[in-house]
């Protein structure tokens, strides 16, 4: 059975800037910026939500299938996802846009300063729910994660119209939407994930508490960083412990990894405990790497680790 994952296809460019960004930007001169930072180390990552959540999910056994946009410098990406054996047959090329792609600049303070360029996910709405129905795909769940506004909104409908559970992981993306849109697509969906930033964001927009959001949902998870997770769920709430990372390299991607672990428990009728756990370990595997799709455990790793981790097996 596969599941859908809908969301971004992107390049992430990091460049590193051996100095610290306050010794060149004056704040009586802000008003005036015109700066330029020598950046010898610069690394190019695959990344965007939807790559990343396949990645993880495949690293689980699961069976990905990505539906995203792409445009005419898609081909080291499409390459990837060959390599990988990630399905990619309803990734849209786009003719005439450039993938999404950021661009990050950090200093020796770790501060950042990021351009993004969404180029291609501006088209998301062209792929369709359907599309991956028509051409014989068993899609057992789905989600719905950061991409072009109006492609999240589509595919949110599309996937209650179909039947289709889905989970609602606005992302970044949560700022687009305003209350009422936002009631709109927990109405839809069936899970909805954030971390414990959006989580605000989400109460702020819509007036209500994480509470009363949770009864919108069958469950709703706040990832919280290094203090672990909560899932509501059937008006209890379920505490996940964070896992304790080898080491602490890069947390890009890290929130990714973790949906994937719950799309895996999801798919396989977990109990939640389980699934929050998975989930858990799979942010702290990704976080011993740099970039979203550098870290490589096999499926007995992780069940080696979720094993030392929580002393019970996972499979």
């Amino acid at each position: 059975m596969k599941t859908l994952i809908c969301g971004s296809i992107a390049y992430d460019t990091i460049m590193v800037f051996h100095d610290r960004f306050k010794n060149h930007i004056l704040p009586e001169q802000i008003h005036i910026l015109n700066v330029a930072f020598l950046v010898p180390d610069m690394r190019r990552e695959f990344g965007g939500c939807a790559g990343n959540i396949a990645y993880n999910l495949k690293l689980l056994g699961g069976e990905p299938l990505i539906m995203a946009t792409v445009g005419d410098d898609s081909a080291p990406y499409l390459q990837r996802l060959q390599n990988l054996d990630l399905d990619a047959r309803h990734v849209r090329e786009v003719p005439g846009s450039f993938t999404a792609q950021a661009f990050i600049t950090t200093d020796l303070d770790d501060n950042q300063i990021t351009a993004f360029h969404p180029g291609a996910m501006n088209f998301s709405h062209l792929n369709h729910i359907a599309d991956a129905q028509g051409d014989g795909s068993q899609v057992r769940i789905g989600i719905v994660s950061p991409d072009g506004r109006d492609g999240m909104s589509q595919h949110a409908r599309e996937f209650f119209e179909a039947g289709i559970p889905f989970v609602f992981d606005p992302g970044q993306g949560l700022p687009m939407f305003n209350g009422e849109e936002l009631m709109r697509f927990l109405q839809l969906a069936d899970y909805c994930t954030v971390n414990d930033y959006e989580a605000k964001l989400l109460c702020e927009r819509t007036g209500k508490s994480i509470e009363q959001l949770a009864r919108e949902v069958k469950a709703l998870i706040v990832t919280l960083g290094g203090k672990g997770s909560e899932i509501h769920a059937q008006g209890q709430r379920i505490e996940i412990p964070c896992v304790e990372p080898k080491a602490v390299v890069d947390p890009t991607g890290c929130g990714d990894a973790y949906r994937a672990g719950l799309l895996h428990g999801l798919a396989h009728d977990l109990p939640w405990e389980q699934t929050g756990r998975l989930a858990s370990l799979m942010g702290a595997l990704k976080i011993g790497q740099r970039g979203g799709q550098n870290h490589q455990p096999g499926r007995d790793e992780i069940a080696a680790r979720y094993q030392s981790a929580f002393g019970h097996a996972i499979w």
